[in-house]
C-alpha cells in the first residue's frame, strides 16, 4: 500500500509543480472576435555592453494568422514602468500597415535602432510591466516581468536573456539565445502615404497673387509639443493679399496656403508638417507664388534655442535674422538676447542660464543708477558731477591711473645736473677703436705668416754689421772723419 502511494505521489507531484508554475508564464487573454491577428512575440529590455547602454533593446510583434497586408489602424502599445505608471509607448498612425510576418520595434536611443521597422522612445526596465498590445483601447495581448503571480521572472543584469513566447504553449519564457526577425531589404512596416499637393497645371499659368509677402519669424525648437511651431509671413504692401493658391516648399515637398492677409499685417502659419527643431545644417523654406515663382526664402541654421524664435530685424539690404527669446507670432519682432528668468533668479550672461543672484560674482551684477564699475578695482563708483576733478593740495599730484591725489616724491640725489654724453661722440670713439683693432690684428697675422723670412732678414743685417771687409771699414772710417772735419 505504501509503495503504491509513493508511486502515485511521484506521478502527481511533477504535475502539480508544473501547474503551479504556469502563472509565472502569463497566460495571454483571449482576443476579441474582431481584433486583428497580432500578438507580442519577444521582448529584450537591453543591457549595457562595452559601455553602450540599451544594447539590443527591442519589442517584436508577430502575425498569428493570415498572409495579406495587415492594417495597423487603432493599434497601440502601452507600458507600465517599475513605478506603476502606465503610458502609451507607441500608437500606429492611421493608414499604416504590416506586410511581413514579424514587426520589429527598437528603442530610438539604442545602438541597434537602425536595424528595425519602427522605433519608440521610452526604455524598458529589467523589472516592470505589463506591456499591453491594444486594439481600440482593448487589450489583446500582454506580458509582465515582475516575478509576481501571473508574471514571469524579472530580467537579470548579470545573466542577459530574452523573453520569448512559446507559441505552442502560448507562454513566455526566458531564453539565452534569440534573434528577432528583420529584413532591411524588405521592411515589414508600411508608413501611411504622405499628403500630396497637386502641382499647378502646365497648360495654364496662374496669375501671381502673393507678391509682397515675406518671411519674418519662425519657431522650430519647441518647448513641449510640435504644435508650438509656426512660420510667420508679413504683408508689406498697401493692399490685402489672398494667399490661396500660394504655397510653402520644404524638403522638396509643397504645402498649400490659404487665408487673407491684410495690408501691413502678419499671417501665422501652423505647419501641417514637422520642422526639424535644430538642424545640423541650414534648412531651406521657400514661399511660392500661385505661378510657382519663388517670392522669398528663409534658411534657419543649426544653433536654434529651445523656446526661442528665429526672427528678421530690419528691411531691405539691412535685413538680418537673429535668435530672440521674445516670441511674437502675429506681431512686430522684439530682440531679446537672453531668456526671461523666474522671480528670484537672474541671467548669467556668460552661460545664458538662469541662476540665483547670490551665485553671481560681484562683477556680473549691474551697478545701481548713478554709478559705474571701476575696471581697476571691480567696485561700483559714482560718476563725477563736475567736468574736472578738484585740484590736489600742495605737495600732492594726481595719479593718472587712479585719478586720485598722491604725495610727490622728493629728489634725494645730488644738487647738480648730469652732463649728457652725445651718442655720436661715443659711437665715433668705438668705431675708431674697432678700426685700430682690425689693423693690429691684420699686421699681427702678416708677421706671423712671414716670421721666418723677417727673422732671416734681421739675421743677415746683423751678420753684415759684424763682418765688414777692410775696404768697407776704411770707407766707413773715412766717412766718419769727413763728418768730424768738414
Amino acid at each position: 500500500m505504501k509503495k503504491n502511494c509513493a508511486i502515485i505521489f511521484a506521478i502527481i507531484y511533477p504535475i502539480l509543480q508544473f501547474r503551479l508554475s504556469l502563472p509565472l508564464y502569463a497566460v495571454e487573454p483571449d482576443p476579441a472576435p474582431d481584433s486583428p491577428p497580432l500578438a507580442i512575440r519577444a521582448i529584450n529590455p537591453g543591457y549595457t555592453i562595452d559601455g553602450k547602454q540599451n544594447t539590443n533593446e527591442f519589442i517584436e510583434l508577430y502575425r498569428t494568422s493570415g498572409t495579406n497586408t495587415l492594417p495597423l489602424d487603432n493599434i497601440a502599445l502601452y507600458y507600465t514602468n517599475s513605478s506603476g505608471t502606465r503610458s502609451e509607448l507607441i500608437a500606429f498612425p492611421a493608414g499604416s500597415k504590416m506586410s511581413g510576418e514579424n514587426l520589429l520595434l527598437r528603442l530610438s536611443s539604442s545602438p541597434d535602432s537602425v536595424s528595425s521597422d519602427l522605433t519608440y522612445k521610452s526604455t524598458l526596465a529589467l523589472k516592470a510591466g505589463p506591456l499591453e498590445l491594444t486594439y481600440n483601447g482593448t487589450v489583446i495581448d500582454s506580458v509582465c516581468w515582475t516575478g509576481a503571480p501571473g508574471c514571469v521572472a524579472p530580467f537579470k543584469t548579470t545573466s542577459p536573456t530574452i523573453l520569448v513566447k512559446n507559441q505552442s504553449l502560448n507562454l513566455f519564457e526566458h531564453l539565452i539565445f534569440y534573434t528577432p526577425a528583420y529584413n532591411a531589404g524588405h521592411p515589414s512596416y508600411l508608413a501611411p502615404p504622405e499628403p500630396t499637393v497637386e502641382e499647378p497645371s502646365s497648360e495654364t499659368s496662374p496669375e501671381p497673387k502673393c507678391r509682397g509677402l515675406e518671411f519674418t519669424e519662425l519657431l522650430s525648437y519647441y518647448e513641449n509639443d510640435a504644435s508650438e511651431q509656426f512660420i510667420e509671413l508679413y504683408n508689406g504692401t498697401e493692399e490685402a493679399i489672398d494667399s490661396t493658391g500660394c504655397s510653402l516648399r520644404y524638403k522638396k515637398k509643397t504645402y498649400a496656403l490659404s487665408g487673407k492677409v491684410n495690408a501691413s499685417e502678419y499671417f501665422v502659419y501652423s505647419p501641417t508638417f514637422s520642422l526639424t527643431k535644430n538642424p545640423t545644417s541650414a534648412n531651406l523654406i521657400e514661399l511660392l507664388d500661385a505661378n510657382g515663382e519663388i517670392l522669398d526664402k528663409i534658411e534657419y541654421p543649426h544653433g536654434q534655442k529651445k523656446s526661442a524664435s528665429y526672427a528678421a530685424f530690419g528691411a531691405g539690404a539691412g535685413k538680418q535674422w537673429q535668435i530672440t527669446y521674445s516670441i511674437t507670432p502675429g506681431a512686430p519682432n522684439i530682440f531679446q538676447e537672453f531668456r526671461s528668468c523666474p522671480a528670484g533668479k537672474v541671467i548669467n550672461e556668460t552661460t545664458g542660464n538662469c541662476v540665483k543672484a547670490a551665485t553671481l560674482k560681484s562683477t556680473d551684477v549691474e551697478c545701481p543708477a548713478g554709478k559705474y564699475r571701476n575696471p581697476l578695482t571691480g567696485r561700483c563708483k559714482s560718476y563725477d558731477t563736475d567736468d574736472t576733478a578738484a585740484e590736489c593740495k600742495p605737495g600732492y599730484e594726481r595719479n593718472p591711473e587712479t585719478n586720485r591725489c598722491r604725495k610727490i616724491k622728493e629728489n634725494t640725489g645730488a644738487d647738480f645736473g648730469l652732463t649728457p654724453v652725445a651718442a655720436e661722440e661715443t659711437s665715433s670713439f668705438v668705431a675708431l677703436g674697432f678700426v685700430i683693432l682690425l689693423v693690429a690684428a691684420g699686421l699681427g697675422y702678416v708677421i706671423f705668416q712671414f716670421r721666418r723670412e723677417i727673422l732671416g732678414i734681421f739675421k743677415k743685417i746683423l751678420y753684415n754689421i759684424k763682418h765688414e771687409t777692410p775696404r768697407q771699414h776704411r770707407k766707413t772710417s773715412h766717412r766718419q772723419r769727413n763728418r768730424r772735419h768738414p
